[in-house]
């Protein structure tokens, strides 16, 4: 886990099964970065749409991979204003913290509960969204997906940090489970990505086959 005394820096690493202390602050650092970068973009396409309904988005490329399609749905607005926001606002504190913690910040446990509140809703709502282009827009945003897969390992990694600090103080029963997770952290996050792919390639077979004929 990250110290949180005076003078620590972030290059203490942790056991062999999981994320370095430095490995965690770089993830978020680049993670940050990949998903500013993306929300931006989604952001001025929106914006571009908004002005002029004929407008293509340069992320629509075909029938499936179509940001066209998700922008003009309603759940493209969630909140009451384009979701891109969200990322643009929270992708760069995501960042911040990165390079905070390689610059070897001081860290207290309020701080990892803040930052695991943060990706847990990102996370959350990444699912919606996911379930929601397949299933109820059918179309996939390129741009958005981006952002998927970046917000999905922050997650997982924080998760993981903050289950390893939280050990001493959590039941027994769970020391087990948290050890596997950790143990087995890279297995977990592929099959959860993979699970993803699936669905996508499902939902949208009848179509991936046509490019394949």
């Amino acid at each position: 886990m990250f110290p949180t005394g005076p003078g620590s820096r972030v290059a203490s690493p942790q056991p062999p099964n999981g994320l370095t202390d430095r490995g965690l602050a770089w993830l978020l650092l680049i993670g940050g970065l990949i998903g500013l970068t993306a929300s931006f973009v989604l952001a001025v396409e929106k914006y571009a749409l908004l002005a002029d309904p004929t407008y293509v988005p340069t992320c629509s490329l075909n029938p499936v991979l179509s940001c066209g399609s998700v922008m003009a749905s309603a759940q493209a607005e969630a909140f009451g204003f384009p979701n891109p926001l969200l990322g643009v606002a929270g992708f760069p504190v995501v960042a911040a913290v990165g390079a905070a913690l390689l610059a070897g910040a001081r860290t207290a446990p309020w701080f990892w509960g803040g930052l695991q509140v943060g990706v847990t809703g990102g996370v959350l709502f990444v699912h919606w969204l996911i379930f929601n282009s397949l299933y109820r827009i059918g179309a996939l945003c390129p741009y958005c997906m981006v952002v998927w897969a970046v917000t999905i390992p922050l997650f997982w990694y924080v998760t993981l940090h903050n289950l390893q600090a939280a050990l001493p103080r959590l039941p027994r029963r769970l020391t087990n489970p948290v050890g596997t997770a950790r143990r087995f952290h890279g297995v977990i996050l592929t099959g959860w990505f993979l699970l993803i792919a699936i669905a996508v390639l499902e939902e949208f077979w009848l179509y991936w086959s046509t490019l394949l004929a």
